[in-house]
């Protein structure tokens, strides 16, 4: 024991490290299984994209005809966005 030391402290320091093992152990178990506990074991598996929102179940594709003007300022503020430096 240390003499600078009264009982007390000695004893938080051991209850502050019996929590900072059981937490970290938690932890570990918990990004070692790979999901939350709350969430469903099927929840972490990913998706390659998004899927396509039209289709018989979803909204009809919408499109929109651009005039020649529209269109070259399309071009070219894709080729302003594309481009290199």
């Amino acid at each position: 024991m240390l003499p600078s030391v009264s009982i007390l402290q000695q004893i938080g320091l051991g209850v502050l490290l019996v929590v900072v093992v059981l937490w970290a152990v938690g932890l570990l178990r918990l990004t070692r299984r790979g999901h939350h506990p709350a969430r469903p074991r099927r929840a972490h598996r990913r998706i390659g994209a998004v899927p396509r929102q039209t289709g018989p179940g979803g909204p009809p594709s919408e499109n929109v005809e651009l005039t020649p003007a529209e269109r070259a300022a399309f071009d070219d503020l894709v080729r302003q966005l594309t481009s290199p430096g």
